[in-house]
């Protein structure tokens, strides 16, 4: 007898031990009970509207009108996708979609056209009132970025981001935010990619201001970046948290850098990579000790002895700063889209943060294209920078702010549907395998817009617009439907898991 009994309890185990194996197979592809799923848009990229209401001109309406030679097509976002006027259908394709959040950002010159809140502009403030309402009669949550790239004309006028004294303007900005709109918002990021748009004062041919500066520029304004961020946070806490219990982030991009060979050399140089790039911002916010990265202030220290300068370019930061800084997040938003190859070695202009950081980028040949020429399709890179951040920030919540595919147009956009299903599959192993404290996802982008200097030629949306039609309708392509899907079930359909 107890022989069928040892059998029995042994056929038990195995069976429940297969049912445990099907059920973790299927979790792992499962979306946790908390996450949220969005989709992300920004202000220049989609509102038009830019001249209407009050609203002041900012970096953008002056670099496309001045300098049409830099945009392809001599395109502006005058009109692009006309959320201004329309934005009742930005939040019907959103329904429709199945979103729980929707990320946008704040035109900062729609609110205060001069860029200082001594006028704060009452047409602005209704147009933001009107989008974040019609949100939540729908039930989709507001996430909003207070800044995405495009700085009052009036405060560049002053020097823009590398003059310190915009630290205390950015935290007046924010506070006019608070006031009018933090009883509804409750997910803030304060800057998007600050790493993307220092390059504003690295490049005379390039992202707005277009400034050319590298290597002194992008590093002070990097460094008001940091503390305008702080300030606003502590702001948050001070004056609003307690009544309004949001919380306050900011996105930062990052590529993954897998290392050209298994050399100590190479892998060295990819973590310099991290640190220059991530590192440069997340460092002093999200780490214990604070302050820029050791390897950031060395090589840049060094790096600007041997050209002759009596001090750093980097800018350094007191130790009571270093103390105000730190900590000053409850959340980080990351940006990812692609991976690079990192070789040790120095090359880029002299002076210039590429240079700085001892690393050569290249991308392997036979990564998938997309239409964007720095854009290589790599999703095992994406679990790998997750852990990353995990190991390097102690496990922070990370909310997944972009994460999209360029291609030309077309609603068959089996491109995007591959590079979206198989990012959110690696992003699912991360969590559900790894324990990295994934909480969002906001898919770039909503609907085809303004993608900057490449203008209308790259197509980035879900949702395709037409820029011929004055109506600009919004189509659903193929990776809306899937999305759709993916949001509704909360689950990575079967037929994508293999």
């Amino acid at each position: 007898m107890w022989v069928h009994t040892f059998f029995f309890v042994i056929l038990l185990v195995v069976v429940s031990g297969a049912r445990r194996d099907v059920a973790s197979s299927d979790t792992v592809y499962t979306f946790p009970d908390e996450f949220k799923l969005g989709a992300a848009t920004a202000s220049y990229q989609i509102e038009g509207a830019w001249d209407e209401n009050g609203k002041g001109p900012n970096i953008w309406d002056t670099l496309t009108h001045e300098h049409p030679d830099y945009v392809v097509d001599g395109a502006t976002g005058d009109i692009a996708d006309d959320s201004y006027h329309l934005y009742k259908e930005d939040v019907k394709i959103l329904k429709e979609l199945g979103a729980q959040v929707y990320r946008f950002s704040i035109s900062w010159a729609r609110v205060l056209p001069e860029g200082h809140d001594n006028i704060v502009n009452q047409d602005g403030i209704d147009y933001y009132n009107n989008l974040i309402n019609e949100l939540l009669a729908n039930g989709i949550e507001p996430m909003v970025t207070m800044y995405h790239w495009d700085l009052p004309q009036a405060l560049q006028d002053l020097g823009g981001w590398p003059n310190l004294v915009l630290a205390k303007y950015s935290e007046n900005y924010a506070r006019v935010l608070f006031k009018n709109f933090g009883d509804r918002v409750k997910l803030w990021l304060t800057f998007n990619e600050p790493l993307t748009f220092m390059d504003g004062y690295a490049s005379e041919i390039g992202m707005a201001p277009s400034i050319n500066t590298p290597g002194i520029g992008d590093y002070l304004a990097a460094h008001t970046v940091i503390h305008a961020h702080a300030r606003i946070y502590h702001l948050y806490d001070q004056e609003f948290r307690a009544e309004q219990g949001g919380k306050v982030g900011i996105s930062l991009n990052i590529n993954w850098c897998e290392p050209a060979t298994n050399s100590a050399e190479d892998r060295a140089s990819c973590e310099n990579y991290q640190q220059f790039n991530l590192g440069l911002y997340a460092h002093p916010i999200f780490t214990e000790e604070g302050d820029y990265p050791a390897v950031l202030k060395d090589r840049v220290s060094r790096n600007s002895a041997d050209e002759g300068y009596t001090d750093s370019r980097l800018p350094q930061f007191t130790a009571e700063e270093v103390e105000y800084i730190r900590g000053t997040h409850d959340f980080l938003g990351i940006n990812f889209y692609t991976a690079l190859l990192g070789k040790s070695g120095v090359e880029g202009y002299e002076p210039s943060r590429y240079r700085d950081s001892g690393v050569i980028l290249t991308q392997d040949a036979a990564w998938p294209i997309s239409a964007s020429s720095w854009l290589k399709v790599v999703p095992w890179g994406f679990r790998k920078e997750l852990n990353w951040i995990k190991n390097e920030y102690n496990n922070p919540p990370v909310f997944i702010t972009e994460n999209g595919f360029s291609d030309y147009g077309g609603l068959n956009d089996t491109g995007r549907v591959h590079y979206y299903t198989e990012h959110l599959k690696e992003m699912l192993k991360a969590i559900h395998e790894d324990g990295v404290n994934v909480i969002g996802y906001t898919a770039w982008s909503l609907m085809d817009n303004f993608e900057w200097l490449r203008g209308y030629s790259e197509k980035f949306g879900i949702y395709a617009v037409d820029f011929e039609d004055p109506a600009r309708p919004r189509i659903p392509k193929e990776s809306a439907k899937v999305l759709a899907e993916i949001m509704n079930t909360r689950k990575i359909p079967e037929r994508f898991r293999d």
